[in-house]
């Protein structure tokens, strides 16, 4: 969890959207990270899970990473949910929350955040995706304060 932090941090240090997610294996071993993708073209799909999430779903597969698990600095919004429900993810650990989220980034027309819980997306598939979280919320809020 806490590296997912670090990377998100070192994003926000270098002006990129605080943002990490970690692709894991069901033995511990980092898979692939991936900071949040906005910059340089400003693509407002570029959250770190969605494209960590098409990172995976090309490279691994499906086998593997229902045993897999995503650990982001926040909570994946319902795009990033959606990603991870179709590449096939098995678990997603979560940071802040998206409620608290949206507390902290306000409306900012970079960051427009749904409140609206991962476990709602993923609670309409036809497979179970495990959810915990949020975990460590205020460490994971700390990145965001200032940023926006």
């Amino acid at each position: 969890m806490r590296q997912s932090f670090r990377l998100a941090e070192e994003a926000g240090r270098q002006g990129i959207h605080p943002f990490a997610a970690i692709l894991v294996d069901d033995q511990g071993q980092v898979l692939m990270e991936q900071i949040n993708a906005f910059l340089p073209d400003k693509d407002m799909t570029g959250h770190a899970e969605r494209v960590l999430m098409t990172r995976a779903s090309t490279t691994y597969p499906a086998e593997l990473l229902a045993r897999c698990t995503m650990y982001t600095s926040a909570e994946p919004c319902a795009m990033c949910a959606g990603a991870a429900y179709w590449a096939g993810i098995g678990r997603v650990v979560y940071g802040a929350s998206e409620k608290r989220l949206k507390e902290l980034t306000g409306n900012h027309p970079e960051n427009p955040t749904l409140d609206l819980p991962c476990r709602v997306i993923f609670s309409a598939g036809q497979r179970q995706v495990e959810v915990i979280g949020p975990l460590l919320e205020e460490e994971s809020a700390q990145m965001h304060v200032g940023f926006w």
